[in-house]
């Protein structure tokens, strides 16, 4: 089952190897159509806002220099000058009918006087008002924009001198102008449904709007439209408005006033063509993703399944279950000559199994008088005879399951240099040459402890040689979000052993404490200089502590730890701790467990040495 389980797993991979690979140029291609539509929707939008706030406001500033300068022409005819009321009533008249914007038009004297048929303002000398102080100053004057909420229109006040023959100011010409018809013509816009156009000053406040409720009441100065539209840096492209929707907008000011033209649409509308084609993508990335998961469902059961089979056969023989048709196969390529050499072997094992049955019936029969004696003999043949069988099996599975996973890792690794893989997918080809490497891994410690090698010693330095498979097991811990902790000691004296067989031991015992917090957890590694009082006459020992807050160990298993192919993980092959503690014994040192049960497990592993310890400059020993 363990093995089931593993494949299927194996399984899983190659179809999410084929789906990225299937699906990364169409994910590539939709992704940048969608970045460049929406960068042209964004440049297309902002620069017609743009164009149509310049336009109004041209607009909007042409027409007030044209009220200006019909007041200096008024200012300059004769007839005012000669404050005639008779011919200046009929004047001015005529200048409303045809003009249609002066809502009042009026002349007054130097003195106060009213020149006109329009209701002046009350106590002009009294409380004399800006236009009329600024008239007699000889300058001209406009006021800010008022709104009239009788006549539902928005206006505001302009006056200019009113020279004599001599130049000398005698009078102020004001007229009251009305902005319903240019305001209608420059809040009008075809931005859509959402585009609007609206007239703001300097603090904020609302001067012309398409809801009239709004202007002079309401103000802007904390939104980020305000901020945008006053700001001194570059404007953002989008930003929330008074309303407290996101829009795209652009503003330009009114000529020589403080008043702001702000145009703005809202972004859902302006996107809803790069919106439209996001769908169109994402439907056609989930049938290509259906399709691409059906042919991948197709190609993995094609090159896993056989292999699946042939572990479950594998199983059966390691029972002494010998069953040759599950050995067979039509296959010409390597699976089907794995079949072949599989069911060689399985035939050969059963000869040899028959033999040995024959063999020792014939012994029962000869021996029967010392039959306490030969149980025990039998039952020491029968452990020894599966312990090779079982040493046999690995290493034939080993080397011949070797060539189909050398293949499938050197087209991953084809595929990685002759394909570009999107950062998105580049997580899961990793995990799948993770697994490919934790395989061969598997397969060599089956080898190894088959053909266990002999070690070659060297001057080992600690601190590295534990930096070192803290590298190697570093992503895996940040994998499962567990946090590992280290705590080396500075000035450790070196050590004489096998680097690789050390580093292979200290990576076992860090695997299996990962294994055993399934999720998160702390994984603590330190390395120290101790001496153990009455153990060798005080020698010292470089002591490695390997510590996880996993669920622990049970007692009555801590016995068992050291034997070959006991294990209680769902997958593995229980060598892992068996040649930790030989190569621990290989170099003379000692294997101590310390495990409490819903707390967690510490290994140690102490090495002897009797070197002086060679300092560096961070404090920490070198390799020689």
């Amino acid at each position: 089952m363990r093995k089931q389980f593993f494949l299927s797993n194996l399984q899983m991979k190659v179809m999410l190897l084929f789906v990225a690979i299937a699906l990364a140029p169409l994910g590539i291609a939709g992704a940048f159509a969608i970045k460049t539509t929406e960068g042209l929707i964004l440049s297309m939008v902002r620069n017609q806002i743009e164009h149509v706030a310049v336009d109004k406001a041209n607009l909007l500033e042409r027409w007030i220099s044209e009220r200006k300068a019909d007041l200096e022409v008024i200012a300059g005819s004769s007839i005012l000058r000669s404050l005639d009321r008779e011919q200046i009533i009929p004047y001015l008249k005529l200048v409303r009918d045809r003009y249609k914007v002066y809502r009042e038009l009026f002349i007054v004297s130097r003195d106060g006087g009213i020149v006109s048929d329009s209701p002046p303002p009350a106590s002009i000398i009294l409380s004399p008002p800006d236009w009329f102080k600024e008239s007699l100053a000889g300058k001209p004057y406009m006021s800010e924009i008022d709104f009239d909420p009788e006549q539902k229109e928005s206006f505001f006040r302009i006056s200019t001198p009113l020279f004599d023959e001599s130049g000398a100011v005698q009078g102020a010409v004001c007229a009251v102008v009305g902005t319903n018809v240019i305001l209608a013509l420059v809040l009008r816009l075809s931005l859509g449904e959402t585009g609007e156009c609206y007239l703001v000053n300097r603090e904020g406040t609302f001067l012309a709007h398409k809801e009239p409720h709004r202007i002079l009441k309401e103000n802007i100065a904390q939104s980020e439209s305000f901020k945008n539209i006053f700001s001194t840096g570059k404007p953002k492209a989008t930003y929330i408005d008074y309303r407290g929707i996101e829009v795209m907008g652009a503003s330009a000011k009114v000529g020589e006033t403080d008043w702001a033209l702000v145009v703005e649409q809202d972004k859902d509308e302006a996107f809803g063509g790069a919106y439209r084609l996001k769908r169109y993508i994402y439907f056609v990335a989930a049938l290509s993703a259906g399709g691409a998961l059906v042919l991948a469902w197709l190609l993995s059961h094609y090159l896993v399944s056989p292999i699946r089979k042939l572990s479950l056969a594998a199983d059966h023989l390691a029972r002494g279950e010998f069953t040759p048709a599950a050995f067979q196969s039509n296959r010409a390529d390597e699976i089907g000559a794995l079949y072949h050499a599989f069911g060689d072997m399985a035939r050969q094992l059963q000869d040899r199994q028959e033999k040995l049955e024959q063999r020792v019936v014939l012994k029962e029969s000869e021996l029967e008088e010392t039959g306490v004696r030969l149980k025990e003999i039998q039952q020491a043949a029968l452990r020894s005879q599966q312990m090779a069988s079982l040493g046999r099996l690995a290493s034939g599975v080993a080397h011949e399951i070797r060539t189909p996973l050398t293949s499938l890792k050197l087209f991953l690794e084809s595929v990685e240099s002759d394909l570009e893989i999107s950062p998105e997918h580049w997580e899961d080809f990793q995990v799948a040459m993770g697994q490919i490497k934790r395989m061969e891994a598997t397969i060599n410690r089956f080898l190894d402890f088959v053909r266990p090698q002999e070690p070659l010693f060297s001057r080992i330095e600690v601190g590295r040689l534990l930096e070192d498979a803290l590298l190697v097991i570093g992503p895996r811990a940040r994998q499962q979000e567990t946090i590992l902790q280290k705590a080396i000691a500075g000035g450790l004296p070196r050590i004489k052993g096998d680097r690789k067989l050390l580093e292979e031991a200290l990576l076992n015992l860090m695997v299996n404490a990962l294994e055993a917090m399934t999720h998160r957890g702390t994984l603590m590694v330190a390395a120290g200089l101790e001496t153990v009082p009455g153990v060798d006459g005080g020698r010292r020992w470089v002591r490695f502590d390997v510590r996880d807050t996993g669920p622990g160990i049970p007692e009555e298993l801590l016995a068992r730890l050291s034997e070959p192919f006991f294990t209680t993980k769902a997958t593995g092959a229980g060598l892992g701790l068996s040649i930790v503690y030989g190569t621990v014994q290989k170099h003379g040192g000692k294997v101590l467990v310390h495990s409490i049960v819903g707390e967690g497990t510490m290994f140690s592993l102490l090495i002897p040495t009797d070197a002086e310890p060679v300092m560096g400059k961070d404090g920490k020993g070198t390799d020689s």
